[in-house]
């Protein structure tokens, strides 16, 4: 029973902790893996992670550095799988100990949030850390696994890189085809032609409803919600953070307002092999940059 308790006390703890720390946790995920989407998956992976964790949690320890710490693993995980951190494995190499630039001059603004995605993964957390979330040095040298040192050799490296950079190279656009299928995803999603959309996807393709399900496509009842929806709602096609990606959008007040994001995994086949549906996450809102390209009318 005394175990019960503590294990009540956490989750109680957890969950008022991540309901301030979500939207900060999902902004450094999305500028770690350069998509508010990918960061989205990360931040649940994350606090499922934890969650599992709460029974071995030390109590003594705060739990918004805790958290930090396990989704900053997740986003190193992530960046891992996508072999881009070769030129960190490369730079991890190099001497812990530089002449730093003075730490407490001007920050780098912020378009850092962006920029950074041209790091290796060590100088882009440390400079988000620093000087986007304002961390200390201990504070930063704690949750990446390094010294103050390290972090202060990461931070310079970092910061003069940054200098140089003008803009962030263009994302890679689809392929014809995987345009020609997302625009008519969103017209037959519009129309509610349910059978001709289901034409487009895979007899096996999964679907996220982020914070509400994950599974299977064809027995999550995804296009039954929305043929229930009592609001006025139109998808459009869009970026999402510099990337082709689908928009939701509510009609208030009689004007379009966007709720959400949805992204589309495709196979070589042309089919549609995943949804991810984030109109539960408000806190996306104003992670990223999400543009409508075509007229709601």
């Amino acid at each position: 029973m005394e175990d019960a308790g503590k294990f009540d006390a956490r989750y109680l703890a957890f969950l008022e902790t991540i309901s301030q720390l979500r939207p900060q946790l999902h902004r450094y995920c999305s500028r770690m893996t350069g998509s508010i989407t990918d960061g989205e998956d990360v931040v649940q992976d994350a606090l499922f992670r934890a969650y599992r964790g709460l029974d071995t949690y030390d109590d003594s320890r705060p739990l918004a550095p805790w958290l930090f710490r396990i989704a900053h693993n997740q986003c190193i995980d992530l960046l891992r799988r996508r072999n881009v951190r070769v030129e960190a494995e490369a730079t991890a190499a190099e001497p812990d100990f530089v002449v730093p630039h003075e730490l407490s001059g001007a920050r780098v603004g912020p378009a850092v949030e962006h920029l950074v995605l041209n790091l290796p993964p060590k100088e882009r957390a440390c400079v988000l850390l620093k000087d986007v979330f304002d961390y200390s040095l201990e504070e930063i040298a704690e949750l990446v696994d390094s010294t103050v040192g390290g972090v202060k050799a990461a931070l310079n490296r970092g910061r003069s890189k940054l200098a140089s950079l003008n803009e962030r190279s263009a994302a890679p656009r689809p392929t014809p085809q995987n345009q020609k299928i997302l625009r008519l995803y969103v017209e037959r999603f519009n129309r509610q032609d349910w059978d001709g959309l289901r034409e487009l996807i895979s007899a096996d393709a999964r679907l996220l409803v982020a914070d509400r399900y994950a599974g299977s496509f064809a027995d999550g009842g995804y296009l039954g919600v929305y043929s229930r929806m009592r609001v006025t709602w139109r998808l459009a096609l869009g970026e999402v953070d510099g990337e082709p990606g689908i928009v939701l959008l509510n009609l208030r007040d009689g004007a379009w307002e966007i709720e959400g994001v949805i992204h589309v995994d495709m196979g070589a086949d042309g089919l549609i092999r995943r949804i991810a549906d984030y109109q539960h996450c408000p806190w996306m809102l104003t992670a990223g940059s999400i543009i409508v390209r075509e007229s709601a009318a």
